[in-house]
């Protein structure tokens, strides 16, 4: 159901988790190269690749929650699912912004670092509109 405010915000963090990450860079190499998060599936680095996997998770849960809005107790149980993969995500990303190599230099982050903190964002305000929607279903049954 579109016109759910909750829809709106669990469409909006699908389109940021899944393709923010293809527009917004994570952080610039020494060489002035801009790293995407497809550009840790080319590299050695399983923290990486997990990481990457993670953003597709995000995006993958998000994505599946829109559709579960018969079922409003499995689409919050989703939503919090998709905050706690974002905020593993986002310590991964602060490791790797803080251990970046040539740290003595300036190194310049970008601003796919602030994807999964506005996922998270999103996906707690459509879970207190699941959760009001959830109350006033129960609200009404109680006055049947």
């Amino acid at each position: 159901m579109i016109q759910r405010i909750q829809t709106i915000y669990l469409l909006l963090a699908t389109l940021l988790s899944g393709g923010g990450i293809f527009l917004f860079n994570l952080w610039t190499v020494n060489e002035g190269i801009n790293f995407f998060v497809m550009d840790s599936f080319s590299s050695n680095n399983t923290l990486l690749i997990i990481m990457a996997v993670l953003f597709f998770l995000s995006a993958t849960l998000t994505f599946v929650a829109v559709f579960q809005f018969k079922k409003r107790q499995l689409q919050f149980v989703l939503g919090r699912l998709t905050i706690l993969t974002n905020f593993i995500l986002l310590g991964i990303l602060v490791y790797f912004s803080q251990n970046l190599s040539g740290e003595i230099n300036v190194s310049e982050k970008g601003i796919g670092l602030f994807i999964p903190i506005l996922t998270i964002v999103l996906v707690v305000m459509a879970n207190k509109a699941i959760k009001k929607d959830e109350e006033l279903v129960k609200s009404v049954d109680r006055l049947r």
